[in-house]
Parts: C-alpha cells; structure tokens; sequence
C-alpha cells in the first residue's frame, strides 16, 4: 500500500478511536477544494524549474449542471505559497467541477491563464470531502529571456493561451468578475519572505503579539490548518480552523500539538537555523496525528522544546525585534 494510502486509512482508524466511530472533534460536513498556483515563466504550458509559486492570483471552482448552467461557483485568492482553499458547505459532490486561474495577480504574471483543471477526490469521511486539483498556472506578458527554446521554435506571441470567458458560451465561469477579496485585517506580508540565515526560535506567545507580525513569512493567521499541515489535520481539525486558532489552543493533547506545531511551522518558515525543516515539521505533526496521544503530546513536547529555543547543549534566542 502506497505510503498516502497508509496516511488515510490511518486516520480514519485514529479518528474512529478517538471519538468512539463518532467522527472527528470539530469536523463538518463540508467540501475543500485545495491546490497551488504558479508562475509559467517560459509559457510552457509545463511546470518547470524556472516557475514559482504565485500569490495573490484567484482562482475559481465551478461545477455545470445538466443543462450548461452554473450550479456551483467559487473564489479564492492564492496565499504566498501559492495554495488557495474554497470551501462549499453540505458536502456537494464536486468531482464534475473544475477550477481555473480567473485572474492572475496585477502584475508580473497575469497576462495569461492556463487550462482549467478537474477536481480529483483525495478522501471522504463522516461526510466530510477534500478534493486536490493539479498545479494551476498563470503567465507572464513575455516569456522569461533565459527559458529553453527548441531548435528552431519562434517564440510564443503574447496574449491568453485560452479565448476569455465571454468568448466561449460553454464556459461555467461568469464573465464579469468582482474584485479579490482585501487582505486580512491586521496582517501585512513581510517586505522580505525569504527566511532569515541567523538561527532563531521563538514560543507560539512571541507569534501571537502583534508587534511582531512582520515576521510572519510564507503562510498569514488566517491561512487554513488543512492547507498549511494537509488532508490528515484536516481530518482532525476540520476545514475551517486557521493557524491563528491553532496558536491559542490549550487544554487537550491535540490542540496543544496544533500549538507547537503551528509555532514550529512558523520558525522553519523564518529562520534556516531552525531545528526543525518545514517538511519535517509537517511529517512529524501528520505521523503524530496517526499515533497514540501519548506519541502526540511527546511531538508537542518537542516542538515547544525546539520553539524555546532548547536545542542539544545550547540555547537559541528569539531574534524579533519590533516591526516598524
């Protein structure tokens, strides 16, 4: 059995367990459609070496009725790791729906939108649904100067890979769009995402107080559990919680988990040095989650370690300083 397969039926095991075949704690019967963006720098068509992922671009899901007409559609910006998540309430079934690039962001890479995408259904429990869709892409007016061309290949000319939707009748997206929804209030990108080469670990408190928002990098306080940890937290979580939740929890084994590990997400996003890589920090939260709650409070246990900064014999400090 594939090692994804393990993850899932795991899950459903764990949770069957934990509240007695009852479904999970917090879950609803809802559907998330999640999935990434991408820059196409070259106007391939392909993801490449040269591509990133593309924040602020929106995307849309929209499901056709029997008759052409648009029974489902909805919009969601991309985050800075280029991942998006759109929620539908009652667990519809979504698997005949697609999801596109509507627009991309200003400027940069919007030029253009790729191919839209099917839906592909990752599980189903207690009513509860994700679907994942492929990599989505977005284009630059011109492709980059430093992309591979086949011998002899001119050029692509600029302009949409796709006719707009106005165009084609048969198209589930509307042709008239509103404008993407505003940024969080409260939070503002830092002016620099990339992470810090000094070592540095701070406690989820220090990631709670407002003077230090600029340190938020890669994901913000209302990016989804299930986007930043994946489908298992989803699980246990539900569809709805958001990482500036998860840094309040207290009072059970796996909200203090959801704390820790939100904590360290947050420092492997920030610094290099931390003691744990953002892949580890995931792999060791979703294995956790799969485990006993033994296992789980001792992977709390040594993220809060780690997020004080206790590591082997020495101490890293906290290197916030206040946000200007």
């Amino acid at each position: 059995m594939a090692r994804q397969e393990l993850l899932l039926s795991g899950a459903v095991l764990l949770l069957f367990s934990i509240n007695g075949g009852m479904g999970p704690v917090g879950a609803r019967a809802d559907a998330m459609v999640t999935g990434s963006v991408f820059c196409d720098q070259c106007k391939d068509g392909e993801l490449s070496l040269f591509d990133y992922p593309l924040y602020g671009a929106l995307v849309g899901v929209a499901c056709p009725g029997a008759d052409g007409s648009t029974t489902a559609y909805k919009e969601e910006s991309t985050n800075w790791m280029g991942g998006y998540a759109i929620r539908f309430y009652g667990s519809p079934d979504l698997r005949r729906c697609s999801a596109r690039v509507v627009r991309g962001p200003p400027s940069g890479c919007g030029a253009a939108a790729g191919p839209a995408r099917g839906l592909s259904l990752m599980f189903s429990m207690f009513g509860m649904e994700m679907y994942m869709v492929d990599p989505l892409l977005s284009q630059p007016q011109q492709p980059m100067a430093l992309c591979p061309r086949a011998s002899g290949t001119p050029t692509p000319a600029a302009g949409p890979v796709l006719p707009p939707p106005s165009s084609t009748p048969t198209s589930p997206l509307p042709p008239v769009l509103p404008p993407p929804p505003p940024p969080a209030v409260g939070f503002r990108p830092p002016v620099n995402p990339l992470p810090s080469v000094e070592a540095s670990a701070c406690s989820f408190d220090k990631w709670l107080m407002p003077e230090y928002k600029c340190y938020w990098r890669v994901v913000g306080p209302d990016t989804k559990v299930a986007v930043a940890f994946g489908p298992v937290a989803a699980g246990r979580y539900g569809t709805d919680a958001t990482l500036w939740e998860g840094l309040h929890g207290r009072g059970d084994v796996y909200r203090t988990l959801l704390r820790e590990a939100t904590a360290a997400l947050l420092n492997s996003y920030n610094s290099l040095g931390f003691s744990y890589p953002t892949l580890s920090v995931m792999e060791h939260t979703n294995w956790a989650l799969l485990s006993s709650p033994q296992q789980a409070l001792a992977t709390a246990l040594r993220f809060k370690r780690a997020n004080a900064g206790i590591s082997g014999s020495s101490a890293v400090p906290c290197t916030f300083s206040t946000c200007s």
